[in-house]
């Protein structure tokens, strides 16, 4: 599979995060869509590495996103945990705006523990 439509750049607010549910090569994959504070786009796993919770409920700050459950912190481009409990990283999906459109490629995550 290649990017496939995830949702429209309006739908996703400053210092806000979308939840979606994108179909991948092996299943369904839970993202992330996420608009930093300085308006950029990001795509990362929904599913924190450490609580297994959503972190679309979390904060967006700057370029990081909180879990809500622990407050472990995300580097949006990376996906690198920057605060603990979280020690692995969590997926980014490589995101393009297409216009309007907001595509995302969830078969070709980087910063993944899958990767390590």
């Amino acid at each position: 599979m290649s990017a496939q439509f995830a949702c429209y750049a309006e739908d996703v607010a400053v210092g806000c995060a979308l939840r979606l549910e994108l179909e991948g090569e092996k299943g369904p994959v839970e993202v992330a869509v996420v608009r930093d504070e300085e308006g950029g786009l990001h795509a990362v796993s929904d599913i924190c590495s450490h609580g297994q919770v959503s972190l679309s409920d979390g904060e967006v700050e700057g370029r990081t996103i909180e879990c809500w459950l622990h407050g472990s912190r995300f580097d949006l481009t990376t996906g690198k945990p920057l605060s603990p409990p979280a020690v692995r990283p969590v997926p980014v999906y490589p995101l393009t705006v297409d216009g309007e459109r907001v595509l995302v490629d969830v078969d070709a995550p980087h910063g993944s523990s899958e990767e390590n």
